[in-house]
């Protein structure tokens, strides 16, 4: 005999009405139809039979009880021969039925517009506005750019299309942008529109109108599958807008060997940024020439000065040496053509066409105001740089990941003959396209060791202090993942292509750093370190001295993607900058420029310079070197002010290699 449930009345109650619920439309209406009757019917009878005034009659009770009813239930309640009342009933239930209908779907419609404006799915009927698509960390870093980049305007628009609930990411944004985390301190004039949807699709990418846009930004999803998310984004943004229109498309993808596919996807007009390649570049031209991160993140920042473009005006059918001084409070660093050629650092002959616009470092787009500051030249005080002799040096390299071939090659192009380079790393992918345990390249010879980066022993029995620099990059396979799972290597996965989280490299790398400060304050010397970082966030947490040399490639990248957004002549311009051969930027002794035994305008520095076919765009000061937030960088300095510079100080110049 089955056993009956001892469950509270409450209980019972609650599962009886659940399973009238289940009983589908027309049972719940009968259902409800008899609860309220149960309830109108015997109170509309105790207000009749209680009212002073009521009929005195049984049969004028009921009706008076029959006109209470219906009044309450919306029936009418009229009094009458039988089909009289039936008629009356029957038009107050129609009306009764189309008033509900009529609010039910009005209300449907609402809430279902209601829930449309909130999953996002609704088109953005904008102009002239900035299309962000994807969504990674790397939005935050790019909406505070584009935030400061339209600080100066009235009226202006970032449409965000993402695979994300629309609420969430304008609250991640929003929150963003309060703790000024990666932004600026706030929106300011500029909106912040987020749709929901597929970034491959082209009828859901068409909700943020990309065909109206001014520009348009292919950001790079986290994982390795992220390329292959670029390449079908550009290929639904082709489909989406089939005509060439005038919005600037910016990508980035981060292995080069989906560099030229994704720039195939993205057709002639647009821009593709290989992350591997360019991070590669500046960590081995930052090992060279310690302090030139921070240049960089103070050129490709908003918040200060960058590049801009100015007109020619009166330089015209002058030379390029001429414009130098021409501008007392902007940097000349190059030409931008008519035909839209850039040429960084020309020849100080070069004549200046009348259609030619002036590349300068400037505070904003309105500051590049001529003023010459030729007057302000101290010839005595230049001075002739004294010769150097290239010499080897003795280079370590700590971790390896997929850029680590990268960064080899580029240092071959960079060091002198004879130049020697220890990699130490677990990666079992860490070789070069070479036999043997030693590669032999151009003016690089490079030597392979098997060691763990974060074992303090290793670091100790390799003699860190006495190598020229020290690259840590992030190394990927070796932390113990979640769960058990097994290691890429023993999941038959290369360890260069495994995907690089900023926990698991940015991790292993504080630890590296930790262990490598003890060993400097030990050696009682400042090591030469330049770091490579995923996390913006981690770089804070670094164990390193202030002003160190970190390259943060999320970070770095979104700068980059935002500057080209707004002036698409500078993806030009860094292409040279991070390349080997060309103009780059140098930080070389102010000594070999002026005197440093007197005060001197910048000016002077300037003139210095071009007499050496150089532009001089700033200095670093030795002694603020750790001095937050500029570390003794400056960019841009007004040429009329006067400063005196000691033997350890750097000038920052635009130069050949």
């Amino acid at each position: 005999m089955a056993q009956r449930h001892t469950t509270s009345l409450t209980l019972r109650l609650r599962y009886r009405v659940d399973n009238l619920v289940a009983g589908g439309t027309g049972a719940l209406i009968g259902w409800f139809a008899l609860a309220c009757l149960a309830v109108v019917v015997p109170a509309s009878t105790v207000l009749v039979w209680s009212d002073r005034a009521a009929p005195a009659t049984l049969s004028g009770r009921l009706a008076a009880v029959w006109v209470s009813v219906g009044q309450t239930l919306k029936l009418g309640g009229a009094i009458g021969s039988p089909l009289y009342v039936l008629a009356s009933v029957a038009l107050a239930l129609v009306a009764l039925l189309f008033v509900s209908t009529l609010v039910g779907l009005i209300t449907t419609g609402i809430n279902g517009r209601i829930m449309l404006l909130r999953r996002g799915h609704s088109t953005v009927l904008e102009s002239g506005h900035t299309v962000l698509l994807g969504w990674s960390d790397q939005i935050f870093p790019v909406v505070g750019e584009l935030v400061a980049a339209n600080a100066n305007q009235r009226r202006s628009a970032i449409a965000v299309l993402a695979p994300k609930d629309k609420v969430e990411m304008e609250e991640e944004i929003a929150t963003s942008l309060a703790t000024g985390v990666d932004t600026g301190p706030g929106p300011g004039p500029t909106r912040i529109i987020c749709r929901n949807g597929r970034t491959t699709d082209p009828a859901e990418l068409a909700r943020v109108s990309p065909r109206t846009a001014k520009a348009v930004l292919v950001l790079p999803p986290e994982g390795d599958t992220g390329d292959a998310q670029v390449v079908k984004t550009l290929l639904a943004l082709d489909a989406a807008v089939p005509e060439p229109g005038g919005a600037v498309v910016v990508a980035a993808v981060r292995d080069t060997r989906n560099h030229l596919t994704a720039r195939l996807a993205a057709g002639p007009g647009a821009h593709v940024l290989c992350v591997d390649d360019i991070i590669a570049r500046l960590l081995v031209q930052t090992a060279r020439e310690p302090g030139l991160s921070l240049v960089y993140r103070e050129l490709l920042d908003f918040a200060g000065d960058e590049f801009y473009t100015a007109e020619a005006q009166g330089l015209a059918g002058r030379t390029f040496g001429e414009a130098l001084p021409a501008f007392t409070t902007s940097s000349v660093v190059g030409l931008l053509h008519a035909d839209g050629g850039v040429a960084l650092n020309p020849d100080p002959g070069t004549a200046i066409g009348a259609d030619d616009r002036i590349i300068l470092i400037s505070e904003d787009d309105d500051t590049a105001v001529p003023a010459d500051a030729s007057v302000h030249v101290d010839e005595d005080a230049i001075v002739t740089a004294r010769p150097r002799t290239p010499e080897a040096e003795r280079l370590l390299l700590l971790g390896w990941n997929r850029r680590a071939p990268l960064v080899v090659e580029q240092l071959d192009q960079f060091v002198s003959a004879g130049t020697t380079l220890d990699v130490v790393s677990l990666a079992d992918g860490a070789r070069l396209p070479t036999p043997g345990g030693t590669a032999a390249r151009g003016r690089l010879e490079v030597a392979f060791h098997h060691g763990d980066i974060t074992d303090p022993e290793l670091l100790a029995k390799l003699d860190v202090p006495s190598y020229d620099s020290v690259i840590v990059i992030g190394e990927t396979g070796h932390e113990p993942l979640p769960h058990g799972t097994a290691p890429p290597s023993a999941r038959g996965i290369d360890p260069r292509l495994a995907p690089e989280t900023g926990t698991e490299t940015d991790d292993r790398t504080l630890v590296t750093l930790l262990h490598l400060r003890a060993i400097g304050e030990a050696a009682g010397r400042e090591l030469s370190l330049t770091t490579e970082m995923s996390d913006d966030g981690n770089r804070l947490l670094a164990p390193a001295r202030a002003g160190a040399d970190f390259i943060v490639s999320g970070r770095l990248i979104s700068l980059l993607m935002t500057q080209i957004s707004e002036s698409p002549y500078l993806a030009a311009v860094f292409e040279e900058l991070f390349k080997a051969e060309g103009n780059e930027l140098h930080l070389k002794p102010v000594a070999d420029y002026v005197r440093t035994d007197r005060e001197v305008a910048f000016a002077t520095l300037v003139e210095s310079a071009r007499r050496r076919r150089e532009c001089a765009v700033g200095y670093r000061l030795r002694a603020e070197a750790a001095a937050g937030p500029a570390y003794g960088v400056r960019l841009n300095p007004d040429k009329a002010r006067r400063i005196r510079f000691g033997e350890h100080d750097w000038l920052i110049v635009l130069a050949e290699s």
